[in-house]
């Protein structure tokens, strides 16, 4: 935790800052280790230059942040629900703040005119460059976090599995999935549980609901979860019975493109770079146009961060950082497939930390 603190502060002197305010949740954790959910309430970690960090939390919090966060913040202050936040940061913020950093992405138009008129800064500078960048690459805990939730999500996801038959929703399926999740120690879904069968697979963001799982279709899950704070986020999809040969063919194609796309991975080498290795692939298999968006996106505390992994970006892989592959094709009226991994990208290559298997699965 010091560490990004250290960070932060030397990007305070390289940019001119003469503080910079931190207001998301997840990033008061990743620099204090206090998590909460405030809600409504203010929460803030002030980092003034050249001065002791200070933490504003809302008072039903205190015993807890005290708890998590005294080591890396010893100046921890609270408000309760009938004290005006803003005019505690004001008295707690130093003299002469001109230049403050804040979080554009996380302030509302109505919290920032409330910082505004408690700080009074001239300017406010964007400080989710440096965050983003510290968050790109991960901390061998973190890393060990995401494991964690790889391994409780494939296990949700062979629970749900063998739930499957023909005549089941595909919403029965979610509430098993969900339940599941619960049971094997995830805090919950790191995102809205997809079951989609049938022609249905074909909507990348399609809903679940009462249509019934039937013989010889296809059958999409996507799911993932949040343990110890990080994600994890798998798509698997499956044959019901016996499906066309068409419906083969799309899935050979998808499982080609992900094999391509991680063969690829290795630090050095552009987004775009992967991108196109898997699209190459479905394009020579006749199915190119219906490869619809970007290969994959960073993972970590957010189920979606930094980076992008998508044709046109040009960034380069770092070692440490994690994100997911998941090509896919998707045909109206006959179907969809897609195939996703997370990834951590190793000093020499790329360590797949989903292991769940990926070859075509007869189901149900």
């Amino acid at each position: 935790m010091t560490s990004r603190m250290n960070k932060l502060h030397d990007y305070l002197d390289h940019n001119r800052l003469d503080a910079m305010l931190i207001t998301s949740p997840k990033h008061v954790y990743y620099l204090t280790g206090f998590a909460t959910n405030p809600h409504e309430r203010f929460l803030g970690l002030l980092l003034p230059k050249g001065e002791e960090p200070l933490l504003l939390v809302p008072a039903l919090d205190y015993e807890a942040a005290q708890a998590a966060a005294a080591s890396t913040v010893p100046n921890i202050h609270t408000h309760s629900d009938t004290d005006d936040a803003y005019e505690i940061l004001s008295k707690l913020m130093p003299r002469g703040i001109r230049n403050l950093g804040v979080e554009k992405d996380d302030l509302s138009v109505r919290r920032y005119e409330a910082v505004h008129g408690a700080v009074g800064a001239a300017t406010y500078a964007d400080i989710g460059a440096p965050l983003r960048e510290m968050r790109a690459v991960k901390t061998p805990d973190e890393v060990a976090r995401m494991k964690h939730a790889v391994r409780i999500v494939e296990d949700v996801l062979r629970a749900g599995v063998a739930r499957v038959k023909p005549g089941v929703t595909e919403i029965e399926l979610v509430a098993e999935l969900e339940y599941q999740m619960k049971k094997l120690g995830a805090q919950g879904p790191s995102f809205d549980t997809m079951v989609l069968s049938g022609a249905k697979s074909a909507m990348p963001h399609g809903t679940p609901n009462n249509d019934p799982v039937r013989d010889g279709e296809l059958l999409l899950f996507d799911l993932g979860v949040y343990a110890d704070g990080y994600a994890s986020d798998i798509t698997r999809t499956f044959a019901v019975g016996d499906i066309s040969v068409e419906a083969k063919k799309i899935y050979a194609a998808v499982l080609e493109g992900n094999l391509r796309a991680i063969e690829a991975i290795r630090p050095g080498v552009t987004f775009g770079s992967l991108d196109r290795a898997a699209r190459q692939a479905i394009e020579a298999a006749g199915y190119g146009p219906y490869f619809n968006h970007r290969l994959g996106h960073g993972l970590g505390m957010d189920i979606h961060e930094y980076p992008s992994v998508h044709g046109r970006n040009e960034d380069l892989v770092q070692a440490g950082m994690t994100f997911t592959v998941e090509p896919g094709i998707y045909v109206p009226s006959v179907g969809g497939v897609r195939i996703e991994d997370d990834v951590f990208v190793t000093p020499d290559g790329v360590e797949v930390l989903t292991s769940y298997p990926k070859e075509l699965t007869v189901i149900g």
